[in-house]
């Protein structure tokens, strides 16, 4: 007989008692009207329209451009939850910045044999422009995104690391905004940490990592976009507006007197950091792809020289690499002396003979990801795959299984979403954001909540289905 698996729902114990952080939501929510609950979510879905919270999915000529679907049912964090996995996440991105130190430098973890050579010898987003470069502040993790999932009441796993072009926090922004508009009450009476200063912290935190060149008595950030049809295009518009920075693209700039400078109406002005939004590769075409007509001509080597801070560093691409993830409980414990906090997700290696063998055999009940995957692309969710699916990437395996790491399907947490039969649970996940400079790390309460908005779907990328909520860490 079949039975279901059993999910950890985070705001119902049983069917009807709320979970402590939830009893006074709950409260309130039972005393609501729940046709203008719905309302009000219909209210919220035009907020997002009206000022064109989109994104875009890459291959799909019939709707490249989608609103975000947004729940009015909250994510809700203890204090005491949060500590901790501040706590964690602290550790973990303090671990990758000593990583990346080392691994562009004298390699010592390669040295004691701690990590197999050939992880970074073969991996295609470690960059050898960058050997010996110190960048400013020491900082080459700016702006990261941890992906979380929960199984339990304490158990939180790390589901991987984002520590080249971290998206999303806009979302983050916005839900919020959206949610003290529409519910001004429970701020009131909840105390919901605010993240609303999360613009002004990642301006700060840019300004403190300003490089060498820079002598002035404010340093002049911009953001780097692609352009329009980026997938996250609003967000790079909305933050640099946030930030009272520049948003430039490739045409906007040239390097002048060796340093990148922007066009304005006085002219060409120096910049003294990038906070860029495109991919190494289309960088500099000078330095990586020739092709690339996104990137600044010559931009690394005024940032050899000291003219210029790039965030997130050039080559921090290979601490999100999913092969690497799976040494992070080694990685974190080498650079810190201590054992990691936050659990790794268990992870076979498909470069590896008997991992490979393994995951052949039991292909229908794992995750399989491709090792530079993102977005939910390139990946198979084996329990809800088709036997054609399952035997097409089994092909894939086979062909190039270095290109693949699998996990167990984890039994991801739920948070209720709003239907219109009333509250359902749905998969969730979180990306906390972590602002790094060269004296301290800061963690935003809260994060982007993304829900698997089709029941009984564990793929809650925005570009497979899935929608936002807003995430309230409760203060102490």
């Amino acid at each position: 007989m079949d039975t279901k698996p059993s999910f950890f729902d985070e705001m119902f114990e049983g069917t009807e008692l709320p979970r402590q952080p939830y009893s006074r939501y709950n409260d309130w929510f039972v005393g609501e009207d729940a046709k203008e609950l719905r309302k009000k979510s219909a209210e919220a879905e035009a907020f997002f329209r009206r000022i064109g919270i989109t994104f875009n999915v890459y291959g799909q000529q019939d709707a490249d451009e989608r609103l975000i679907p947004f729940d009015i049912v909250p994510r809700i964090i203890a204090a005491r939850e949060w500590q901790r996995l501040e706590q964690g996440i602290e550790q973990r991105v303090r671990a990758i910045n000593a990583f990346l130190h080392d691994i562009y430098h004298r390699q010592e973890i390669l040295r004691a044999g701690r990590l197999p050579r050939e992880i970074i010898a073969r991996n295609e987003a470690f960059l050898p422009q960058m050997i010996g470069l110190n960048p400013p502040g020491g900082v080459y993790t700016h702006v990261v995104g941890t992906d979380l999932v929960r199984t339990g009441e304490n158990e939180f796993y790390v589901l991987e690391d984002n520590a080249r072009t971290p998206s999303g926090v806009s979302y983050m922004l916005e839900n919020r905004e959206t949610m003290l508009q529409m519910f001004p009450e429970l701020f009131t009476q909840l105390k919901v940490r605010p993240v609303s200063s999360y613009p002004q912290n990642l301006r700060r935190s840019l300004s403190d990592c300003a490089p060498p060149a820079f002598n002035g008595d404010r340093p002049v950030v911009a953001v780097l976009t692609p352009g329009i049809h980026n997938s996250a295009y609003f967000e790079h518009a909305f933050l640099a507006d946030q930030m009272g920075a520049e948003l430039v693209e490739s045409h906007d700039l040239r390097i002048v007197d060796g340093r990148v400078a922007m066009r304005t109406t006085l002219g060409y002005q120096a910049i003294d950091v990038i906070y860029r939004r495109i991919d190494d590769e289309y960088l500099d075409p000078l330095n990586f792809n020739p092709n690339s007509l996104l990137g600044v001509p010559g931009i690394m080597d005024v940032y050899r020289a000291g003219g210029i801070t790039i965030a997130n560093a050039p080559g921090t691409g290979i601490a999100d690499d999913k092969a690497l993830y799976s040494y992070m409980p080694d990685i974190v414990e080498f650079y810190t002396g201590e054992k990691s906090i936050l659990q790794n997700v268990p992870t076979w290696r498909c470069s590896e003979p008997d991992s490979l063998k393994y995951v052949l055999e039991n292909l229908k009940d794992l995750v399989v990801k491709e090792v530079h995957g993102s977005g939910g692309y390139g990946m198979l969710v084996g329990p809800a795959a088709s036997k054609r699916e399952l035997a097409r990437f089994e092909k894939k395996l086979r062909a190039r299984p270095s290109n693949y790491i699998a996990q167990p399907t984890l039994a991801l947490s739920t948070v209720p979403i709003m239907t219109k039969k009333g509250l359902a649970p749905r998969h969730v996940d979180l990306r906390p954001f972590v602002l790094v400079s060269p004296n301290r790390v800061q963690i935003t309460p809260g994060g982007l909540t993304r829900v698997a908005l089709k029941e009984g779907s564990l793929v809650v990328n925005s570009s497979q289905g899935g929608g936002t909520k807003d995430t309230w860490v409760l203060g102490d």
